[in-house]
């Protein structure tokens, strides 16, 4: 229901509520007439006479009867003797006084004296008619004393009517979430309701004479002269209009107001002047609406801003960022003048952001943003793309090395170490820059050629900045024909699995072994995982190859039961991103059951920092895994934010050391701490040990003297695809011996 019905509603209620119920039926009943004489002929007379009128007639002989009449139903007229055997004609007429009976009383008197008479207008008698009295004049006087009762129920009625709307009116104002108001034809107060003392702190009488201007903000004051003289002059029936209002001796909590102003004219019911015969129209006075949209406009802002910022660090968006380049690319042209564009990427921030969490990683970029804000000069802009991604305007240039001082200001602040809680974690940029005109004339090329700058510096070890030369768009180039052949390989059937046996030096058996993903790519060749599997990390093409991935695993492993006496574990790597999706469990569950595979045979291979960047959602995906039967292994150990807090309390049933600590091994006799550590860390912790990338028979000797005995590299086999592998393990060539 709007509120307007509402306020109908409730005037509706108050008018029932207090409308006379006789001024209510006045008009819609038959009159009734009491006739009163105690000479039955004269009375009979009396009633013959009167029955021809549409009237509803009821007799009395005597006072006692009419008063009982009159104390039992409403008359509109008494017609009454004055000379009755009880009681005489003028107690009855006090009676009706006394009882504030609302009746007109019409005496029939014999009687020739005044005095009667008098007593009778006194007592507020309609008539008084002496007896005889002419029909005519009886019949007159009658429908005259009802006439006038009807005009005085109307009389009443429109009265009740017009304070009814008068109440109702002052309802609607006072309760109007608006201020209402009225202007003199000097733009002085004449009326306003109690809003604006609720909203501005005015009561209604300290605004009363008062000129418009002591509420309207001093900036907006031209803007209201203008449009209260448009309705002095008449130019406009109506217009909304924004107008700033102030607030009692508070001009902090200026409010925003929608005004909605009318000419008031003379019309024609009595508004126009006499003397105007000519039809023109006098103004006299505004009437006004003025409506309290201070919060719509805060949030009108706050949409508007919004749109065009970033909400985590408060820098002007992708959005922002082009309109304020095709600006600035305008002003270039005019100017004669060069600009460039930074494409600034953080080298690092996904191991942070994996490793400490989402918080933290946005914790970073806020302090980020801080940083890149103190280096901008004033005209500069800088906005965040999106993820780890900023964006620099660099207007009025003198030359590059102006872009390049800037730039390596920006590489020498972010290498600088951020304090994260606990945890200082060290970061660098990688910033590609493209200047205009050299480099392009149109936003969208300046971008695009800065992001492409920025991958070569990543190319080139990262923690720098190049300009962009048109020689980088093949690699740009190569980078989209990846993304579209890798997303084609899924389909096509060009991804495979490999595998590297894991080797018991004590025996010299094949115990197990790696899978590890290849791409058969057509013009390229068989590609590691090492070549593409980063690109899909980024792309979100992990998730669908990592689907792939368990079903030819587990088809293999299915295969290999086939062909060895003693069943083989199987080691694949789980994607940070496929554990976050929660659902890896039932995945595997469910390929190990298609292929009748005992969860024992797989093993799982995650890397530390995804332990430790969110440790409680972390075991629980884990312990799901140990659940089933399948066990866990921590690959690249060392290599990350290692967390022995955390370790123990993981269901981990292997840690691989990397081959990155293996590489160093030089001599079978020598001393290497590290390799040390760990071999200790996992015999404390009742761990499995293998040690991966193993080349030389040095290395091999000196792992087995350490305490590893199982081994995975070239020094025993290269990955092999899956018909190459079950061959090696029908022939059982794998035998292998230091000896």
């Amino acid at each position: 229901m709007s509120l307007i019905n509402s306020y109908d509603s409730t005037a509706i209620n108050v008018a029932l509520d207090g409308m006379d119920p006789v001024a209510r039926l006045e008009q819609a009943k038959i009159p009734r007439l009491l006739l009163v004489d105690d000479e039955p002929r004269l009375l009979s007379s009396l009633h013959e006479l009167l029955r021809t009128g549409d009237y509803h007639l009821v007799t009395a002989t005597n006072g006692a009867e009419a008063i009982e009449q009159l104390s039992k139903l409403h008359f509109d007229l008494v017609l009454l003797d004055l000379r009755l055997p009880d009681v005489s004609g003028h107690d009855i007429m006090d009676f009706i006084l006394e009882r504030g009976i609302d009746a007109s009383v019409i005496v029939l008197s014999g009687d020739r004296g005044i005095d009667a008479a008098i007593g009778a207008l006194k007592r507020g008698a309609y008539g008084y008619l002496r007896k005889p009295y002419p029909h005519e004049e009886l019949l007159k006087t009658v429908e005259n004393a009802l006439q006038k009762r009807r005009l005085e129920a109307e009389n009443r009625d429109m009265a009740w009517r017009l304070e009814c709307s008068e109440k109702l009116y002052r309802y609607l104002v006072d309760s109007s979430p608006d201020i209402i108001y009225t202007l003199n034809i000097e733009g002085k107060f004449t009326f306003v309701n109690d809003r604006a003392h609720q909203l501005l702190g005015f009561k209604p009488d300290e605004l009363i004479g008062k000129h418009y201007s002591v509420l309207v903000h001093e900036e907006d004051m031209g803007r209201a002269r203008y449009v209260f003289n448009e309705r002095r002059i008449g130019a406009r029936a109506s217009r909304n209009v924004e107008l700033r209002l102030r607030y009692q001796n508070e001009p902090d909590k200026d409010r925003e107001f929608d005004n909605t102003v009318m000419s008031i004219s003379f019309n024609s019911v009595g508004m126009y002047s006499v003397d105007q015969g000519d039809g023109k129209r006098e103004f006299f006075g505004t009437y006004g609406v003025a409506r309290d949209i201070t919060e719509s406009k805060r949030a009108e802002q706050l949409i508007s801003y919004q749109a065009y910022h970033d909400i985590l660090t408060d820098l002007p968006n992708r959005a922002l960022f082009r309109d304020r380049l095709n600006l600035a690319l305008i002003q270039s042209k005019r100017n004669k003048s060069e600009l460039a564009v930074m494409f600034v990427d953080l080298d690092r921030f996904k191991l942070v952001n994996d490793t400490l969490g989402h918080i933290k990683g946005d914790e970073l970029l806020q302090m980020v943003a801080s940083r890149l804000r103190d280096r901008l000069r004033e005209g500069d802009t800088l906005a965040r793309l999106g993820g780890d991604e900023f964006t620099l305007l660099l207007p009025d240039l003198r030359d590059k090395q102006d872009a390049a001082m800037i730039a390596d200001q920006i590489v020498q602040t972010l290498s600088q170490p951020f304090q994260l809680g606990a945890h200082q974690v060290h970061v660098s940029a990688s910033v590609g820059i493209a200047v205009c005109p050299g480099d392009g004339e149109t936003a969208d090329d300046l971008i695009r050629h800065a992001d492409i700058a920025m991958y070569k510096v990543k190319a080139l070890g990262k923690n720098g900045h190049s300009f962009y030369d048109s020689s980088m768009q093949d690699a740009s180039h190569q980078k989209i024909v990846l993304e579209h052949s890798l997303r084609k390989a899924l389909e096509l059937g060009e991804l495979e699995m490999y595998y590297q046996p894991q080797i018991d030096i004590n025996t010299g058996h094949i115990i197990g072994a790696e899978g590890l993903i290849r791409w058969n790519h057509p013009e390229r060749g068989v590609l590691t995982a090492g070549e593409f599997l980063p690109f899909a990390e980024e792309n979100g093409l992990i998730l669908p190859i990592s689907d792939w991935m368990l079903e030819p695993l587990c088809r293999d492993l299915s295969e290999w039961n086939k062909v060895t006496e003693q069943p083989l574990r199987l080691s694949l790597n789980l994607s940070p991103q496929y554990l976050d999706r929660g659902d890896f469990h039932k995945k595997l569950k469910a390929a190990l059951a298609v292929h009748e595979i005992p969860a024992s045979q797989v093993e799982v291979e995650i890397t530390e920092n995804l332990c430790i960047r969110n440790p409680q959602y972390a075991i629980e995906q884990l312990n799901k895994l140990s659940q089933l039967g399948v066990s866990v292994a921590i690959d690249d150990f060392g290599t990350g934010y290692s967390s022995l807090a955390y370790l123990h309390r993981f269901p981990v049933h292997t840690i691989k050391i990397d081959q990155s600590f293996v590489r160093e091994i030089q001599e079978h006799d020598g001393h290497y701490p590290v390799v040390l550590a760990i071999i200790s860390i996992a015999r404390g912790l009742g761990l499995h040990l293998i040690a991966e990338g193993v080349e030389t028979e040095c290395q091999a000797r000196y792992l087995e003297q350490a305490g590893c005995t199982t081994l995975q590299g070239f020094l025993f086999h290269q990955a092999l695809p899956q018909q190459k592998f079950i061959q090696l393990l029908k022939e059982n060539t794998s035998e292998f011996s230091l000896k």
